[in-house]
């Protein structure tokens, strides 16, 4: 079963067999369901399919859109059986970093088929550029994740105690993220293992699917974007050439686009540049028209 959630926002996409559809919009409520579509910390070698219990699940989570100015953070989380990894292997699964995006998507392709077929889970979760915005005005995006981590998780499966998690960690303290994971998981997850390493999804089959799938998910987010701003804005990452010219042109007007990341230094920036006014926060300008202090800048 594939399970998608967007955190707040604007109706988004999902990709599924090489296409794009209408995603529901889900204001923090249950997930929709498309039907066609430790805690332990240490190295995940030390885990043998043949000795693990046939009930296990082995879910791997990854997140795609971290850094980027513009459009979504994605995250998913793949849930199988310990014994299907072999056909994750003979499908060429790997870091999505590593493929290039026609392989990218035919791979995507293949889980999925299997996700169908064989009962595997995904939870996915796309957060735009407001909810990551608005939830910065008090956290960090270290925060963020862990708690998208943690919701794709419990979309992926009901027995936790029975399921083995793989985790592609975004701080840079692996250890403490899988803690602050385990914590967002709850009570309920406790029994679970957890195994947090940094480029997880370079030396853990299940991890690199959940890449592939996240990836392709923001790839579609961002060409939504661009077809609705009728150009090519790029991979959205502040050192993209493409990305620079969008965002320079959309920081001249007034009213920022909605795909843009207003908490990133570039953004702010260079809409200040051009207004000589601080940027508004995303709560104040749905409150009503934003109007600057002539002190603001003094």
């Amino acid at each position: 079963m594939y399970l998608v959630r967007e955190i707040v926002g604007l109706a988004g996409f999902f990709f599924l067999n090489g296409h794009t559809g209408p995603m529901w919009r889900e204001r923090r409520g249950s997930p929709s369901y498309f039907p066609h579509v430790e805690s332990k910390h240490s190295s995940f070698h030390g885990i043998s399919p043949s000795t693990s219990h046939v009930d296990e699940r082995h879910i791997g989570v990854d997140e795609a859109g971290r850094g980027p100015a513009i459009g979504p953070l994605v995250v998913c989380a793949l849930s199988i059986p310990h014994e299907d990894r072999s056909i994750l292997e003979n499908i060429g699964v790997d870091d999505s970093k590593k493929l290039s995006k026609t392989r990218r998507e035919t791979i995507h392709n293949e889980i999925i088929s299997n996700v169908e077929a064989r009962g595997w889970e995904v939870g996915l979760i796309r957060s735009n550029a407001g909810e990551i915005d608005r939830w910065m005005e008090s956290g960090t995006l270290n925060s963020l994740e862990v708690k998208l981590f943690a919701e794709a998780i419990t979309m992926t499966t009901e027995q936790p105690s029975k399921s083995t998690l793989f985790l592609d960690a975004c701080d840079v303290n692996a250890m403490r993220f899988g803690r602050d994971v385990s914590s967002a998981l709850g009570d309920q997850w406790k029994d679970c293992k957890i195994l947090s390493e940094h480029r997880m999804d370079s030396t853990d089959v299940i991890t690199g699917a959940a890449s592939i799938i996240a990836k392709v998910n923001r790839d579609s987010a961002i060409d939504q974007i661009s077809r609705r701003l009728g150009v090519d804005i790029g991979s959205g990452y502040p050192s993209d050439s493409k990305s620079k010219i969008v965002i320079n042109e959309l920081c001249r007007e007034v009213v920022l686009d909605d795909c843009l990341r207003r908490k990133w230094s570039n953004v702010k920036k260079t809409w200040e540049r051009y207004h000589r006014k601080p940027l508004p926060r995303r709560e104040t300008e749905e409150t009503g028209p934003f109007q600057s202090a002539l002190d603001d800048w003094n």
